[in-house]
């Protein structure tokens, strides 16, 4: 069932209780969401995915907008998300789909096939191929400004965390000090002992100076960034939505390989 979403002012504080796909009373007036999928996405055949060396260049994609261009880098680390990613682009899957959830200071969500021809009041989130994608987890990999992560079902539905088939997400989020960080890692903690869930010193960095949304790392599989369109980004957070986080006017995509 499409779970519909209010208006959400988020606080600068950090929002630290995850409930990816449904909203309590006291989430929708703190500020914590989730990308979404509201579709079963079922386990259907994986992708075929290729090895790459470590040291080989990362796949650059295009992700051209109504807004602007963004240029993307696929991290190598998540090869079952990076070649799906390819396959879909190379297929021409994703041109003229909406960025149909849009959440300012958030992130920016797209890749439902069924956008593509929705109407005005259309319920969109629930569209994809018929197979997910294992998480493919990295600690090296955070959710800061120009993250590209894969949406997903909720935990209650996917213990495994597996990812949508097609649906992604591009971090604008708010910026955390280091003692925003201890304080999300130490809750962390408690909720989850014997996992590490600390940060270099380089990530805390681009926390405080980028930006990004820290309470979803560990829980969403990070599998490229941003490197060039930035400010696309927030031209894109910044489009009026609808009570169903839906920009009032239609942000359309189309995705191509650089290389």
């Amino acid at each position: 069932m499409f779970a519909q979403y209010p208006r959400i002012n988020r606080p600068a504080a950090l929002a630290f209780l995850l409930l990816p796909f449904t909203l309590s009373a006291q989430e929708k007036t703190s500020g914590t969401a989730a990308p979404k999928v509201s579709h079963p996405g079922t386990v259907g055949t994986k992708p075929t995915t290729k090895e790459h060396p470590k040291n080989e260049k990362r796949t650059r994609v295009e992700i051209n907008t109504t807004l602007g261009k963004m240029v993307v880098e696929l991290y190598n680390e998540t090869p079952q998300h990076r070649d799906n990613f390819i396959k879909l682009a190379k297929t021409h899957y994703y041109d003229s789909l909406l960025f149909h959830r849009v959440i300012p200071d958030f992130m920016i969500q797209g890749g439902d096939p069924k956008s593509k021809t929705a109407a005005r009041d259309a319920m969109l989130g629930d569209g994809g191929p018929d197979y997910t994608i294992p998480a493919e987890f990295n600690k090296a990999f955070i959710h800061k400004k120009g993250a590209l992560s894969a949406a997903r079902q909720s935990d209650q539905v996917n213990p495994e965390k597996r990812s949508s088939g097609s649906q992604f997400y591009i971090v604008q989020g708010n910026t955390y000090q280091a003692s925003d960080l201890q304080t999300l890692v130490q809750r962390k903690s408690e909720m989850a002992p014997g996992k590490d869930h600390s940060y270099t010193p380089e990530q805390i960095k681009e926390y405080a100076t980028m930006g990004g949304t820290p309470h979803l790392d560990g829980d969403y599989t990070v599998f490229g960034e941003v490197v060039e369109g930035l400010d696309v980004i927030d031209r894109i957070a910044a489009v009026p939505c609808d009570g169903q986080d839906r920009p009032m006017t239609d942000v359309r995509m189309w995705i191509r390989i650089l290389k």
